[in-house]
Order: C-alpha cells, then structure tokens, then sequence
C-alpha cells in the first residue's frame, strides 16, 4: 500500500506563511509529477501546483506568485510554501503523485487562514 504523508497545516492569520510537506513512501518508484490540490467547504477539488521530474512548475492564476512547490527527489518529498495567505486560502489541501499509469493521493491536511 502507498503511503503519501502531509505535514505543515494549521491556522495562520491573513497575510501570514505556511510549509506543506508530502513524503512519499518507499514503495513508489518513477515519479513523474507531484503537486498540490485543495478543496474547500462546498467545493470541488481544485489544482493548486504541479511540478515535474525536471523541476519544471506550473500554477493557477489564483495562487502564482504567492505559492512556490518544490521537491526533493532523494526524499520522495514534495513542499508547498504558501505566503500572503488569504482566507480564500481555506481548504483541505491534498498531495498528489503520478507515476507512469497510476496517481496517488494524500488523506489531506486542513490549511485556515482567518481575517
């Protein structure tokens, strides 16, 4: 079984800055892209970022120049640095991993930004 692990959530105030982390088990071989989705009270799943094997990276219009992935392919680990975070923001945020022929997700970490 795959494990995917998310840390970093919390509360933060409007403004205010925060580190997902998502470390992906030992049973995973070949990742091609990791990323970050979220979903909020009464929404659907939405993409966050994405980033590629080489690094590359990709964003919505609604979070590009305030959230920055990275990964540390050594570690199987994929980061989410979140800054000016906005009470939008709010939401269940979940790791995801792609290999060639399957995805993977994380149980999901709670991120609540108040006003």
């Amino acid at each position: 079984q795959v494990h995917l692990v998310e840390s970093g959530g919390g509360l933060v105030q409007a403004g205010g800055s925060l580190r997902l982390s998502c470390v992906a088990d030992g049973s995973i071989f070949n990742i091609a892209t990791m990323g970050w989705y979220r979903q909020a009270p009464g929404k659907q799943r939405e993409w966050v970022a994405t980033i590629t094997s080489g690094g590359g990276t990709v964003y919505p219009g609604s979070v590009k120049g305030r959230f920055t992935i990275s990964r540390d392919n050594a570690k199987n680990t994929v980061y989410l640095q979140m800054n000016s975070l906005k009470p939008e923001d709010t939401a269940v945020y979940y790791c995801n991993v792609a290999t060639v022929g399957s995805t993977y997700w994380g149980q999901g970490i709670q991120v609540t930004v108040s006003s």
